[in-house]
């Protein structure tokens, strides 16, 4: 059997990948743990509740984001002045993306264009080009800790930490300016929007409560009460289900977003500090500081499996692997190149060519050993990789184009 089989025209290719089996949801999800002592993260795979991977970032790994495809995991070093950049597919670091000293919070826009990073260190919000990571703009924030970006793209919540004059900073994303203030008694800590944008959940320290602000006038409309402590509340998308992480009772408490009513608590480790839903809403990843472990929560039964991971984990956000897998495995053939030139995957993946050229290709190996039949334009090859090695080709028509598909462990 030749190394590429030609599967035609778009069509057919689509009727090969409908046929593929899919993987449990539980076994496609990954958490990414930043473990703040360690200058790492710990990768867990959250239906063998292990940890499969740890990837080397900068110090003091504090705020994380996801790409709106998966693709990457973005990592501030709080200890340091950059944002590195993991690639969920080989779970390797492929950029660092300097942005000033002790960076916060980060979040993804809802178009994933931009990533909005909380420069504490430098009084500043940062605009990442995530197409191009650079810092394309910058805002003057005191004291900038976490941030929401509000779902309709146009503004976004600061928690700001500056001593004496504690507030909500409202950025206006569109002019990339500061927009208003909603003064504070009390530091914020963490805040998300939840019901699809209707309310801002935020936590203030020494306040045993999460605050419930209505964003169409910034006022305060409900308080959840929690016990000691509570650190960031979020909700499920498409749902009422809330949870908020409480660290003075070492749990994980149930809230009704529609009535803003507490519910029962879950235990986990000592000192959770964040959290992350996935499998749809039905399971969460919560980090405990104090315990140096990851706990994930089945939410429908209460149930809790423990992974240890490394030193001090602090931000979690989970990922779903097959989505990271579909952004990562094509290859676009157009202006006699190959792109990209060097394809990562995971072993098991499907790899698809098209030719998006005005002139024929093909795809043959690099030593012409195996080579296909000629790609027309319009016309696309799948083939799977199911061990892993590093796969060198070229067009079997200009046989200076060449490529590379690396096929790591699954």
């Amino acid at each position: 059997m030749s190394l590429f089989a030609r599967v035609g025209h778009s069509c057919a290719m689509a009727a090969v990948l409908s046929m593929m089996p899919a993987l449990p949801a539980s076994a496609q999800t990954r958490a990414y743990v930043g473990n703040f002592k360690d200058q790492s993260v710990s990768v867990v795979d959250t239906g063998r509740g292990q940890v499969v991977a740890t990837v080397p970032v900068g110090p003091g790994p504090h705020g994380m984001a996801v790409s709106i495809d998966g693709r990457q995991v973005f990592v501030g070093a709080d200890a340091g002045s950059t944002v590195s950049v993991i690639d969920t597919v080989s779970d390797r670091v492929t950029a660092e993306i300097e942005v000033g000293q002790s960076p916060h919070g980060l979040v993804m826009s809802p178009d994933g264009r931009v990533l909005l990073v909380g420069v504490y260190g430098e009084d500043r919000v940062a605009w990442v080009d995530v197409a191009t990571r650079q810092v394309s703009q910058r805002v003057e924030v005191a004291k900038p800790h976490t941030l929401a970006v509000h779902p309709d793209g146009h503004r976004a919540y600061v928690a700001s930490q500056q001593p004496g004059d504690f507030a909500l900073v409202v950025l206006d994303l569109d002019r990339r300016a500061v927009a208003r203030r909603i003064p504070l008694a009390r530091p914020p800590r963490d805040l998300e929007f939840g019901m699809e944008g209707r309310f801002l959940y935020f936590t203030l320290a020494g306040e045993d409560a999460v605050q419930v602000l209505d964003p169409r006038d910034d006022r305060v409309v409900a308080t959840i009460a929690t016990g000691p402590s509570p650190h960031v509340a979020k909700v499920a998308a498409g749902s009422t289900v809330g949870l908020v992480v409480v660290q003075g009772t070492n749990a994980l408490m149930r809230f009704d977003a529609a009535t803003s009513q507490p519910g029962a608590a879950i235990p986990v480790g000592r000192q959770p500090h964040w959290m992350s839903f996935y499998d749809q809403g039905a399971a969460v990843a919560v980090t405990n500081e104090g315990s140096d472990s990851l706990s994930l929560v089945d939410l429908a039964t209460g149930k809790v499996r423990t992974v240890d991971v490394g030193r001090g984990p602090r931000k979690v956000v989970t990922v779903e692997l097959s989505s990271a897998a579909r952004a990562a495995a094509a290859v676009t053939i157009r202006n006699f190149a190959f792109a990209p030139a060097v394809l990562t995957v995971r072993a098991g993946s499907t790899v698809t060519w098209r030719n998006d050229d005005g002139s024929p290709h093909g795809v043959a190996t690099a030593d012409r050993g195996v080579s296909s039949d000629v790609l027309l334009p319009g016309e696309q090859y799948a083939q799977t990789f199911p061990d892993p090695g590093t796969f060198d080709y070229v067009c079997s028509v200009h046989p200076y184009m060449a490529g590379r598909v690396v096929v790591v462990p699954h």
